[in-house]
């Protein structure tokens, strides 16, 4: 299976892709909150882990406010309204500067991880299609190799 990455236009909001719920029927739960700790535990230790809460408490609420956000968005129960309302997670990222180069390495992480999922193929492809270009809306700074019009 290839996940292939690629980069995209700074400011790009593509919207194609859509997870296909049966992961979450397929994981469970508990699957999608193991697959969000070890995102997160790559991420703490990669080139992007100024971007994450630097102590186990911080690091253990942001896993579960982003697994939250996936269990609702894979068909599950609606965790992230309740405890945080609508997910506007663009304006929710804003405090943080995260350029192109930044989202690959999310990615990077995160293909390490479904690579080393037990779940159908077509599953992990279709939730990686959607995580590859909603990835892009988060990312708010120009790494230099950009022009922006004012």
């Amino acid at each position: 299976m290839e996940l292939k990455i690629e980069r995209m236009t700074f400011g790009a909001r593509p919207n194609k892709y859509m997870p296909d719920q049966d992961l979450y029927q397929y994981l469970g739960e508990a699957g999608v909150r193991k697959m969000v700790s070890d995102h997160y535990d790559l991420l703490a230790q990669s080139t992007i882990k100024h971007l994450f809460p630097k102590n186990p408490v911080g690091l253990d609420a942001a896993k579960e406010r982003s697994a939250d956000f996936f269990i609702q968005r894979l068909g599950g129960p609606d965790y992230f309204n309740q405890h945080r309302g609508s997910p506007m997670l663009v304006r929710r990222h804003l405090p943080f500067k995260i350029k192109p180069d930044d989202r690959i390495v999310w990615l990077e992480c995160y293909r390490e991880v479904l690579l080393k999922m037990d779940a159908p193929e077509h599953l992990v492809m279709a939730f990686w299609r959607y995580l590859h270009d909603f990835s892009n809306w988060m990312v708010n700074t120009p790494d230099g190799s950009y022009s922006i019009m004012r």
